[in-house]
C-alpha cells in the first residue's frame, strides 16, 4: 500500500486516524472509511480468484494515497471453501471406537419427507481417522490415560497422512483437556494448523464439538494463507476480522479460528443496521440483505439475536452466529426452466464472473436483467454512472427464456421478479412466523445492492407496512464492519444442577478475566469493556437448551422464554444451567452518521423512465438521492438512485426523508 507523510505511518498528513470498513461479497467489494469526520464509500467487482485484490484495489481507488490505519473486514473466505469443498486434507485423531461419529453424527433430519434424504460427505476421509486409547469421563476423571507409545504412533501416523491440518477432539476433554492438551503439543512440531476441541469449543456434546473442529480444520490452511497475504498487503495498516456473532478480532485470533468467520459478512449487515437504531427511531425490524449471490434476513427485537448452531452446508458448527437465513437468491440469481416448464430462479448464480448479461460478459438471464427490463434499475446510473451496463445483452438474455415460457420480454421479467420476492419471503417467515414472531410487528430495513429494488413489493406480500432504507444501503455491510466493536466471546459447560446467582457469577470470573487480558492486548482499554453473561438453561431432563442473560432473576426469565418459545412452561419444575456463556466487546470506534441538509421542496427529476408498475409499463420519474433533503415528503412510483443501489418506490407508498438521510417509506394499504 502507499504511504502517505513524511514519517511513513499509517493515516493521513494530518496524523488522523483513518479506518476502513470491508465486506467482500460474491459479486462485488464494498468499501466504507472514516478520515476524521469525513467519509468515503466505493465498491469494485469482487475477485473470486483472490479476493485481497478487489480490497486492495478498492482502498487505493477509495483513500488516494492515504494509508489506511486500521481495517476491518468480513470476508467468505471461510464460507466459500466449506461450500465449494475447497478446503484442507484432514487428518482427525480421536477416542478408540469414535472414529464414524463425523459419519453417523445426529439423527436429525431437515426435510421429514424426504423419502431418501442425503447427507453432506464427511469433511475427513475414513482413512485419515486415527484412534488413540484413552478415556476421559464426564466429571474429568482420567480411567485410560494416554500414553507415550500411544501419542508416538499418533505422530507417526501424522506424518504419513500427507494431511494439510489436524484436528484433534477427546471425549469429555472440555471438563479435562490434560490428554488433548497432551496430544496437541506432540503434533505442533509437525507445522501444519492445529485445531484442538478444548480450545474452540469446551462444551459438552461430542457429535457438535467434534464437527466443529473439524471445519476449523477444514478451512483453515486456506484462511491462514489468506489473511497472511492480506495483512502484507495492507501494511503497515492493522487487520481485524469480523466473526460471525458480529464482533472484530485480531487477524492472529481468526488465523487460529477462522470457523468463527463463516457467517462473517451477513453478522456485518445486522450490526450495520443495529447502529442505526438511535437515528431511526425503530427497533424493531426485519434486516432484509439482497446482494448479488445471496439474500440474507435477521430479526432484530431490540437488539440483535444470537444462536449457538449453524449448519452451513450441511455441517455442524456450534460458535455463536448472529441469527441470520441464507437464500440463493440475488442480483446474479440465475433464472431457467425447469424440467416440468416452470420458472425457476437460483440458487445458483452469476456471481462476479461472468456476471449477470448486462455486464457485458455473461450470456445467462438473472435478476438483474429482470430489473433492468422491468425497468426498476437505470443503466445510466448503474455504480453512480461508473459502470457500463449493456441494456441490450439483458434483453436478450430474458427474450430467450420468454420463448421458453412462451411470454414476451416484460412477462417474464416480471415472473422472475415474482419468482424471487416468492423465495426471499419464505426466507422472511422462518425468521418469524415460525419462530412465534408476527412480520406485520416490525419493519423491513432493505439494503444490500439489490434489496431497495425489491422491498416494496416484498413487504406487501408479507402485509409489512414500513419499509426503512438507510444512507448507502449497498455498503452497510462495509458500514457495519466499519464500526464493529472489538470482541470476544467464550462458553464453558458446568451442569449445575441447583443453580445459584452468585455461585455462577464466581464460577464466569475466569472467562471475564481472559476476555479482559485478550481485548486490552488488541487496543482496548479494560474500562470500556462490556460484559454479557448467558446461561444455557433447560428443565432438568430435557435435552435442548434455552439461553437467558444472566442476572438475578435469570430462573423467571427461562420460564419466560420456554412459554415464548413453546408455547408452554413448568414454574414449578427444577431448572439445570448447562453451559455459561461471556460475550466481551468494547465499542469505541462506532462511528455516528451525520444530519442532512433540509429539504427545499420538491427536487427535480434527474430523468424518467420506462417502468413495470404492478403489471403494465409506465413512465416513472427517476431522482437522485443526494438531492432528498431532511423532511423531504413524497409518494410513488418512483426510482431512486445513488453509488451503491437503485430503490424502487411503488405505487401506495409515500417516503420521508429523516434527519440523517434514511429513507422511510409507508405503505397506505
Amino acid at each position: 500500500m502507499p504511504r502517505s507523510g513524511r514519517s511513513g505511518k499509517p493515516g493521513n498528513a494530518s496524523g488522523q486516524a483513518v479506518l476502513v470498513g470491508i465486506d467482500t461479497g460474491g459479486t462485488f467489494t464494498d468499501l466504507v472509511a472514516l478520515i476524521g469526520n469525513e467519509i468515503r464509500v466505493h465498491k469494485v467487482l469482487s475477485t473470486p480468484d483472490d479476493p485481497a485484490r478487489a480490497v486492495v484495489a478498492g482502498i487505493r481507488e477509495m483513500l488516494a494515497g492515504v494509508t489506511p490505519t486500521m481495517v476491518t473486514y468480513s470476508t467468505t473466505v471461510a464460507t466459500n471453501a466449506l461450500l465449494e469443498g475447497k478446503g484442507a486434507r484432514v487428518a482427525l485423531f480421536t477416542n478408540a471406537g469414535l472414529a464414524d461419529l463425523i459419519e453417523i453424527g445426529r439423527q436429525n433430519r431437515d426435510d421429514l419427507y424426504a423419502l431418501a434424504p442425503s447427507r453432506p460427505a464427511p469433511l475427513v476421509d475414513r482413512s485419515l481417522r486415527f484412534e488413540v486409547e484413552e478415556r476421559t469421563l464426564f466429571d474429568g476423571r482420567i480411567i485410560r490415560p494416554l500414553t507415550r507409545a500411544a501419542i508416538a504412533r499418533a505422530v507417526r501416523a501424522a506424518r504419513r497422512s500427507r494431511a494439510g491440518a489436524f484436528a484433534v477432539c477427546l471425549l469429555h476433554c472440555y471438563a479435562n483437556p490434560r490428554s488433548e492438551a497432551a496430544l496437541a503439543r506432540a503434533l505442533a512440531p509437525l507445522g501444519l494448523p492445529l485445531s484442538v476441541s478444548h480450545r474452540i469449543l469446551p462444551e459438552y456434546r461430542e457429535y457438535e464439538r467434534l464437527s466443529t473442529t473439524v471445519v476449523n480444520a477444514y478451512v483453515a490452511p486456506r484462511m491462514v494463507s489468506h489473511l497472511e497475504h492480506l495483512e502484507r498487503l495492507l501494511s503497515p495498516a492493522r487487520l481485524r476480522v469480523m466473526q460471525s456473532n458480529g464482533v472484530a478480532v485480531g487477524a492472529e485470533a481468526t488465523r487460529r479460528e477462522p470457523v468463527r468467520t463463516i457467517l462473517s459478512g451477513p453478522a456485518a449487515g445486522v450490526i450495520g443496521a443495529a447502529a442505526l437504531v438511535r437515528t431511526l427511531g425503530v427497533d424493531r425490524f426485519i434486516t432484509f440483505d439482497m446482494g448479488g449471490t445471496s439474500t440474507d434476513v435477521s430479526l432484530f427485537d431490540r437488539r440483535e439475536h444470537i444462536r449457538t448452531l449453524s449448519y452451513p452446508a450441511g455441517y455442524a458448527v456450534r460458535t455463536p452466529v448472529v441469527d441470520i437465513h441464507t437464500v440463493g437468491a440475488g442480483g446474479g440469481s440465475l433464472a431457467t426452466v425447469d424440467a416440468g416448464g416452470s420458472l425457476r430462479v437460483g440458487p445458483e448464480s452469476a456471481g462476479a464472473d461472468p456476471g449477470p448479461a448486462c455486464y457485458g460478459r455473461g450470456e445467462a438471464p438473472t435478476v438483474t436483467d429482470a430489473d433492468l427490463v422491468a425497468g426498476r434499475l437505470a443503466a445510466a446510473n448503474f455504480l453512480g454512472g461508473r459502470m457500463k451496463l449493456f441494456p441490450e445483452r439483458a434483453a436478450r438474455a430474458i427474450g430467450r427464456l420468454g420463448r421458453a415460457l412462451k411470454l414476451d420480454a416484460l412477462a417474464t421479467a416480471r415472473g422472475v421478479i415474482r419468482v424471487v420476492n416468492a423465495n426471499m419471503e419464505r426466507a422472511i417467515r422462518v425468521i418469524t412466523i415460525e419462530r412465534g414472531f408476527d412480520p406485520r410487528d416490525f419493519a423491513l430495513m432493505a439494503f444490500g445492492g439489490a434489496g431497495p429494488m425489491h422491498a416494496c413489493e416484498l413487504a406487501l406480500d408479507l402485509g409489512i407496512r414500513c419499509i426503512v432504507m438507510p444512507r448507502n444501503p449497498g455498503l452497510l455491510c462495509a458500514w457495519g464492519a466499519l464500526g464493529s466493536p472489538l470482541g470476544r466471546e467464550y462458553s464453558i459447560t458446568i451442569r449445575e444442577a441447583a443453580p445459584v446467582f452468585a455461585r455462577l457469577c464466581r464460577r464466569a470470573r475466569p472467562l471475564i478475566d481472559r476476555a479482559t487480558r485478550e481485548l486490552a492486548a488488541e487496543g482496548a482499554r479494560p474500562g470500556r469493556i462490556r460484559y454479557e453473561l448467558w446461561a444455557d438453561m433447560r428443565y432438568r431432563g430435557q435435552s435442548y437448551e434455552l439461553a437467558v442473560p444472566l442476572t438475578p432473576r435469570f430462573i423467571a426469565d427461562f420460564h419466560a422464554a420456554h412459554r415464548r418459545t413453546f408455547g408452554h412452561n413448568a414454574p414449578d419444575a427444577p431448572v439445570e444451567v448447562v453451559n455459561l456463556r461471556l460475550r466481551a466487546s468494547s465499542g469505541e470506534r462506532a462511528p455516528a452518521p451525520a444530519h442532512i441538509a433540509k429539504s427545499r421542496g420538491r427536487p427535480s427529476a434527474i430523468s424518467r423512465i420506462a417502468a413495470l408498475v404492478g403489471d403494465r409499463q409506465r413512465t416513472i420519474p427517476v431522482y437522485s438521492r443526494d438531492d432528498l433533503g431532511a423532511g423531504l415528503r413524497m409518494a410513488g412510483p418512483c426510482l431512486i438512485v445513488e453509488l451503491s443501489t437503485t430503490a424502487y418506490v411503488a405505487p401506495g407508498f409515500t417516503l420521508r426523508v429523516d434527519d440523517y438521510g434514511n429513507l422511510h417509506l409507508e405503505s397506505a394499504r
